[in-house]
């Protein structure tokens, strides 16, 4: 193969979610797997093993700085907390990159990678694999044929949290495993001691490294609505939130931790100027009310994670990763009547963004480019911007504690600021750690 035909490949992250991005990536034949990058030798193991010949450094700006001339594309699958200055980094450097969703741990750091994928060229995709597969595509394709009329109302919901959340921040002292660099596992985050409570896995709960079960499934779940109807940044958002208890007292919610279940209202106007769009996310195990128009003892598969579209003329329900069922199922012959008239992406999401790699920015097309994934990341983070605000809390002048938070927030998409409760836009970025900039 020349060497023309060759996409070289550097992995930042590369044990669990990052291992097996890159294995289906290196399904390419004209993807190379050259170096690899990892804070943790025990969580690299096993890319070490699959990729023998690739490169192995433990700090991303030293491998970039010294292999740039040799890379050509770069994925990111860190924890959220450090997506975006190794995203960022790497494409200043005119690399195309694969980014593990959701894109961002803030909202203004969606932005700016939006505004630098169009500055610097390069081809992206954030990881969201589900947008590439054929339920997406078939849940458009019913909507747009107009069997469900005019959509005002959306619910998704998802079974998430599997780790922790809703907890004490953790204690005690612990000696830093010798196959960790610690410091640069925080990245841009607060210094803080080590604790094994945060990693390798369980970092997805704190608020500090990521986004809880918004961050990690509400670019899956939600992007079918998002992709489908003419909407773009959402204007108002609510929540409420699971209070934490101790015994027989109710005790202020944790502050460093994602809470254990969430419900969000966003209100999203139609850019078509038809209305507006009304979706509610739910998480840690809540949903919605079963639809009248699903029998009492209908079952029509798995629905821990999953979304309804309410229209005129009917409702679908689905679940990300299978065929939409439109509502009621006697319907069903209408809906297989529908005919396909989307293109459908036969190499997957991970290939196809390495096809994209090799067409270059003008050419390539893909499913969730930061074009489309930054926006979608900016709407999802909203929700945890909400929770965040919900959960703030301060004494009144009777000592006792209140939550100014609990209240509607109204967003200034284009300012990224809210306009009703300042202490909010505190969230709408994060403070980086000294030595560490974007």
């Amino acid at each position: 193969m020349a060497p023309s035909d060759t996409v070289f490949i550097a992995g930042i992250g590369v044990g669990g979610k990052g291992e097996s991005d890159l294995t289906s990536i290196a399904e390419s034949p004209n993807a190379r797997i050259a170096y690899l990058c990892d804070v943790d030798d025990r969580m690299a193991v096993d890319s070490k093993a699959n990729f023998p010949k690739a490169k192995y450094y433990r700090d991303f700006r030293e491998m970039l700085d010294k292999e740039g001339k040799n890379i050509d594309a770069v994925t990111v699958s860190t924890p959220d907390h450090t997506h975006a200055i190794a995203t960022l980094t790497a494409m200043q450097m005119g690399k195309h990159v694969y980014v593990q969703k959701p894109l961002t741990h803030s909202i203004k750091e969606a932005r700016l990678l939006t505004e630098a994928a169009k500055k610097y060229k390069v081809v992206t995709q954030m990881g969201n694999q589900w947008a590439s597969a054929e339920p997406v595509r078939r849940t458009q394709e019913i909507v747009d044929a107009g069997l469900i009329g005019d959509v005002t109302r959306v619910y998704a919901w998802t079974d998430r949290p599997v780790w922790p959340q809703g907890i004490p921040t953790p204690t005690g002292n612990f000696e830093i495993p010798p196959e960790l660099e610690w410091d640069l596992w925080l990245g841009p985050a607060e210094n803080i001691d080590y604790n094994p409570a945060y990693l390798p896995f369980n970092w997805r709960g704190w608020w500090a490294f990521g986004t809880g079960a918004l961050g990690d499934m509400g670019c899956h779940i939600m992007d079918p609505f998002f992709r489908i109807f003419p909407v773009g940044y959402p204007t108002e958002v609510e929540c409420s939130t699971t209070t934490a208890w101790e015994g027989f007292f109710k005790v202020a919610n944790y502050k460093d931790s994602c809470p254990a279940s969430a419900v969000i209202h966003l209100k999203f106007p139609r850019t078509d100027g038809k209305g507006t769009i009304k979706l509610t996310w739910m998480d840690g195990g809540l949903r919605p009310e079963r639809p009248e128009e699903l029998g009492a003892d209908e079952d029509i598969g798995d629905l821990s994670n999953g979304y309804i579209f309410e229209g005129t003329k009917g409702k679908l329900i689905g679940n990300y990763a299978s065929a939409p069922v439109l509502l009621p199922t006697s319907r069903k012959e209408e809906a297989d009547a529908v005919p396909i008239t989307l293109p459908r992406v036969p190499d997957g999401h991970y290939v196809d963004w390495v096809n994209g790699c090799m067409q270059g920015y003008e050419k390539a097309e893909l499913s969730s480019p930061f074009e489309y994934a930054g926006p979608f990341t900016e709407a999802v983070l909203m929700g945890n911007l909400a929770i965040r605000a919900y959960m703030h809390q301060e004494k009144n002048s009777e000592g006792r504690t209140v939550y100014p938070g609990r209240k509607k927030l109204l967003w200034d998409a284009e300012h990224m600021r809210i306009t009703n409760f300042d202490l909010a836009n505190e969230f709408v970025m994060r403070t980086y750690r000294s030595g560490w900039t974007i």
